[in-house]
C-alpha cells in the first residue's frame, strides 16, 4: 500500500488526518505531536520509517495506518509487544474475540501478582498493613494471576500472544491507582480502581506492509537498517543540576509492564515494588546521563544524540526535542549541523497546548529555555 495522498481543503492547505491509535498513559507519549509529526512526514518522500523509540506504538500506528512500512524499535520488552500486536497481526478482530471472552471468564486467583501489588478495597487508603501503598485493588490482581498464567499454559503463537498480553495491560491501565507511572502509587484508591477489569480486543488493523519490530538498544540496530526517514524521541534526562544520578528512569516507570510480559517474578526493592534490574545503576539510558565526558567536556547525552543522527542510514530525520532536557538549546543546533540540513522546525507549546509558527535558525533557541515546549525537527542529512 502506498502513503496515502496529501488532501487538501479550498483554501489549498494541507489537511492532516491523524489516524486513531490507543495505548497506555506513559510519560512520554507522542499523542499530541502526532499531527505534526505526520506533517513533517510528507514533507518528504519517504515509504520507509524507523520509529527508533517507540514505547506505547502510537506513533508507529497512525503511520502504518497511512500507508508507510513501520520499523519499531524500542528497549523495553512491553514496547515490542505492543509492535508486534498492532504491526504484525494479520487477522479481524473477531478472530480473538472468542480467546478474549475465555480469559474473562477464568475464576480470580490469589497469586504472585496479587501478593505484591493488590490491595484492599474495603478502605479508601491504598496503604495496606505492611505500610506499601498498591497500584491495583485485590480483586483485579486475582484477575491478571489467573489470566496471565492462562497465556503461558496456552501455547500460542507470538501474534496471538501479544495481542492478549497488550489487552491485559490496556485493561489494568484503565483500573490502576496511579498517576500515571508505578514509581509510586496514589495514597487514597482512585474511582476507576474500583471497577472491575475486563479484557477487550486492541484496536487492531489489518497490516499490508511487512513491518518490522525489534527490541534493541538504538546503536546495534542502526547498523542493520536502512530506511527513507527516521523519528527519533530518545528519553531524555534533567538538565537540573541538582537532580542526583539516582532519579528514576523510564524502566523504572513502567516496570510492572516488563514483569507481566515476561511474568517472571523477579526480585523486588523499595516502596514501589520495582524490579532489582531497573535499579537506576543497572537501568540507565545514555540519553538519561547527566554527567559530563571528561575528556571533551561535553555531556555525555548530547555526544550520543550525535553519534545516533550521523550513524542512522536514513536521507531524513524528525527529531523530538523536549525543554529542560539534559541537551540544550545550543548544544543540539551544533549537533544538528554537524550531521545535515535544518530543513524545518515546528514548536508545540503544552501548557496552551497549542502549536507555535516554524522556528527557524536561531530563533527556536531563545524559546527553548521556556518550559513546556516540545519541538520537532526535520533534518536532510548530508
Amino acid at each position: 500500500m502506498k502513503p496515502q495522498p496529501i488532501q487538501r481543503n479550498l483554501f489549498s492547505e494541507d489537511i492532516v488526518t491523524v489516524p486513531e491509535t490507543e495505548g497506555i498513559k506513559y510519560a512520554g507519549s507522542k499523542l499530541r505531536l502526532i499531527p505534526h509529526i505526520i506533517d513533517l512526514v510528507r514533507e518528504t518522500n519517504a515509504k520507509t520509517i524507523l520509529d527508533g523509540f517507540s514505547g506505547t506504538t502510537r506513533v508507529s500506528q497512525a503511520l502504518s495506518q497511512l500507508g508507510y512500512r513501520i520499523v519499531a524499535n524500542d528497549i523495553a520488552v512491553w514496547s515490542k509487544v505492543f509492535g508486534i500486536c498492532y504491526l504484525l497481526n494479520e487477522h479481524p478482530r473477531n478472530y480473538y474475540e472468542s480467546i478474549i471472552d475465555h480469559l474473562n471468564s477464568l475464576p480470580p486467583k490469589h497469586g504472585w501478582f496479587t501478593e505484591n501489588y493488590g490491595g484492599d478495597p474495603n478502605s479508601r487508603w491504598a496503604r495496606q498493613e505492611d505500610g506499601l501503598k498498591r497500584p491495583w485493588q485485590i480483586h483485579n490482581t486475582m484477575k491478571l494471576d489467573a489470566i496471565r498464567e492462562e497465556i503461558d499454559r496456552m501455547g500460542l503463537d507470538e501474534v496471538t500472544e501479544a495481542v492478549l498480553l497488550t489487552s491485559l495491560i490496556l485493561a489494568l491501565d484503565s483500573v490502576d491507582s496511579t498517576i500515571g507511572h508505578y514509581s509510586s502509587y496514589l495514597s487514597k484508591w482512585s474511582p476507576r480502581s474500583y471497577n472491575q477489569m475486563v479484557l477487550k480486543v486492541p484496536r487492531l488493523i489489518v497490516q499490508k506492509e511487512e513491518h518490522l519490530v525489534f527490541q534493541k538498544d538504538i546503536f546495534e540496530l542502526l547498523d542493520e537498517i536502512e530506511v527513507d526517514l527516521a523519528y527519533f524521541d530518545p528519553p531524555y534526562g534533567s538538565n537540573n543540576e541538582k537532580m542526583p544520578p539516582s532519579r528514576v528512569r523510564y524502566s523504572s516507570y513502567y516496570h510492572i509492564w516488563t514483569t507481566i510480559i515476561l511474568n517472571d517474578q523477579p526480585e523486588l526493592f523499595g516502596k514501589a515494588r520495582r524490579r532489582r534490574d531497573t535499579s537506576d545503576i543497572m537501568a540507565a539510558s545514555v540519553f538519561e546521563e547527566f554527567r559530563r565526558n571528561p575528556e571533551t567536556g561535553r555531556f555525555i547525552a548530547v555526544e550520543a544524540i550525535e553519534r545516533m543522527l550521523t550513524q542512522v542510514k536514513a536521507k531524513y530525520i524528525i527529531l523530538s526535542y523536549s525543554s529542560g532536557g539534559r541537551a540544550t538549546a545550543e548544544d543540539l543546533q551544533e549537533t544538528i549541523e554537524r550531521v545535515g540540513k535544518l530543513q524545518k522546525i515546528v514548536e508545540v507549546n503544552y501548557k496552551k497546548n497549542v502549536m507555535a509558527g516554524m522556528k527557524w535558525t536561531n530563533e527556536w533557541v531563545r524559546e527553548a529555555d521556556k518550559p513546556h515546549h516540545e519541538f520537532l525537527f526535520l533534518i536532510e542529512k548530508s
